[in-house]
């Protein structure tokens, strides 16, 4: 039964079902990631504390921002492990990759370079742009 529950959202963001296990569901695709996120900004916890917001841009542009910090823009690709890996402008750290699954109403986004990290969950999504206040903004 549980599985039925879950058909709708697995169809909706094209998994293979045949990679599919009850206990680890295989990550999306890139194209799954991108139609799903194409036109959004989805805003992350982790550990249950509210992380950041990315607003996902035509041509795999993206614009993230930590909680309360200044906004960063970039773009994401797939990597050789078909891991989906995000590069900032200016950015000196090197990418960072990621392995997306669908969970329950929204993402979850495993850090690949941490295996012991906790995951990122999307608790909103919004078709609005991500707000980008100007660095020092009111000093």
């Amino acid at each position: 039964m549980r599985r039925l529950a879950a058909l709708p959202l697995l169809l909706c963001l094209s998994l293979p079902a045949v990679a599919q296990t009850a206990a680890t569901p295989a990550p999306l695709t890139a194209e799954a990631f991108d139609a799903y996120s194409l036109g959004k900004t989805l805003y992350y916890n982790a550990g249950g504390t509210p992380y950041g917001a990315e607003e996902y841009l035509p041509d795999h542009k993206v614009i993230w921002a930590f909680i309360g910090q200044e906004c960063k823009y970039g773009r994401w690709y797939v990597d050789a492990q078909q891991h989906i890996c995000f590069a900032y402008d200016g950015d000196k750290d090197p990418p960072q990759c990621w392995s997306f699954y669908g969970q329950g109403t929204g993402l979850a986004a495993h850090y690949e370079g941490l295996p012991t990290s906790n995951d990122l969950i999307e608790v909103q999504q919004t078709s609005a742009p991500l707000f980008c206040p100007g660095p020092k903004v009111g000093t």
